[in-house]
């Protein structure tokens, strides 16, 4: 994008802060829990189905992880693909979060029809879609949020994720005791998906995302894009690290369940667990008061991850899956939180393309995580020792991303002041 944002219309003025915070919450609703994170509660199903197996399974969530990769690297360059190809249209954030959400429908739609052959360019495609979503609907509603003294808001919009991992679990947990099949699962997420768009649909509107707040909301000092490279590369590396500590759960949770408890009343309801867990670890993120170092606050929220898949490893038992599945949920988003705050804290300037920086990092993370366990399947006596292993190694990825944010407390120490609201500024 080039030249000056234009000025905010008079709806975008006149929008209320908590219209802002719902709009990203639906919008990541839409692009997280069902453009990504609906395969998870309908791959019993499809394996029920016979229309698919595990190992094919695991290549499919790669897929869809690699355009989750693409799409954050579409972000991250493209103020520079703007910049040199002036012939293209002008395009804003919102513009970009509106033709996600909708392509987010299509693509889940297009997952109901006998085509598996197609599966896979389209669940690439959702990744795309979702990753375009997530970065433009935080960076937007962050801004938005910060230019109305409001910016612990930003983790009610977090909460998005976990409100369609519950949504889509629950709604699958119904089609399982029906014995739907899991095309009408996919029909059904893709009509939600539209309905929730349109809820939302007025709201992302107006110019571009809005340059970082002045004021009360404002850092005492702006890094210069320059500096703090070796402070971005370690933030970058160990968000990535988050990306695939989570993933082997987040994608075979319900059939790591179903393997453990065969028979159990409870096997998909896991799933849900998880997703209240995101969204209770969101509202925490936002009620909290802070005045500290934020990376101390990342490498807890690793560690209480890696502690939920060892539970779970360690008891693979009705209460051990359900404490597991909270534990894991509960830091999900407030990692992205935490991380996103530390973004526009290092780079206030170009704060989309470095959140696309990131979670093209993280869709690296999650990229191997399916690959691994399609891997250890083959290699193990029995699929229980394979998922086992993966999570082990998942759990440890985990540790030594904490580890990481404790060396960059050290090696990179940030002084912060007290502000109104709460949140340290540096």
């Amino acid at each position: 994008m080039t030249g000056p944002a234009p000025a905010a219309d008079a709806g975008e003025r006149t929008t209320g802060r908590w219209a802002v915070a719902l709009a990203g919450a639906i919008s990541l609703a839409v692009a997280m829990g069902i453009g990504r994170f609906a395969f998870t509660p309908l791959l019993p199903m499809m394996l029920h189905d016979g229309v698919i197996d595990l190992h094919a399974a695991s290549w499919l969530a790669t897929a869809n992880y690699f355009g989750y990769l693409a799409g954050a690297l579409l972000c991250t360059f493209q103020p520079w693909i703007w910049a040199r190809m002036r012939h293209l249209p002008a395009v804003n954030g919102p513009w970009l979060v509106r033709a996600g959400l909708v392509a987010t429908g299509l693509l889940t739609l297009g997952m109901a029809l006998p085509l598996p052959a197609s599966w896979p360019l389209l669940r690439f495609a959702a990744g795309v879609a979702s990753a375009l979503v997530f970065v433009y609907t935080s960076g937007w509603c962050l801004a938005q949020l910060a230019r109305r003294n409001s910016a612990a808001l930003g983790g009610v919009m977090y909460t998005g994720p976990g409100a369609g991992i519950v949504v889509s679990g629950l709604f699958a947990s119904g089609m399982v005791q029906w014995q739907w099949q899991a095309a009408t699962g996919w029909a059904i997420f893709g009509v939600l998906a539209f309905a929730l768009t349109a809820a939302v649909w007025r709201i992302f509107r107006g110019g571009a995302t809005p340059q970082p707040a002045t004021g009360a909301n404002a850092n005492v000092t702006t890094p210069a894009v320059g500096l703090g490279g070796g402070e971005i590369a370690a933030l970058t590396l160990a968000y990535g690290i988050a990306g695939f500590g989570y993933i082997v759960t987040a994608t075979f949770l319900p059939v790591i369940a179903r393997n453990a408890l065969p028979g159990s009343a409870w096997l998909d309801m896991f799933w849900p667990i998880f997703g209240f867990g995101v969204m209770l670890g969101a509202l925490i993120a936002t009620r909290m008061h802070i005045g500290g170092d934020l990376r101390l606050l990342l490498a807890g929220c690793y560690l209480v991850q890696a502690s939920g898949i060892a539970i779970g490893v360690w008891s693979p038992s009705l209460a051990g899956f359900a404490i597991g599945s909270l534990l894991l949920g509960i830091p999900f988003t407030a990692i992205t939180f935490f991380a996103m705050q530390e973004v526009r804290r290092l780079r206030p300037l170009l704060a989309a393309s470095f959140m696309g920086l990131l979670t093209a990092m993280y869709g690296i993370g999650q990229i191997v995580g399916p690959p691994l366990v399609a891997l250890l399947l083959r290699r193990s006596m029995n699929a229980g020792a394979g998922f086992a292993l993966a999570l082990e190694i998942a759990a440890g990825a985990l540790g030594c991303g904490a580890g990481l944010y404790l060396w960059m407390v050290r090696a990179y120490p940030v002084r912060r002041n007290r502000r109104p609201d709460g949140i340290g500024r540096c």
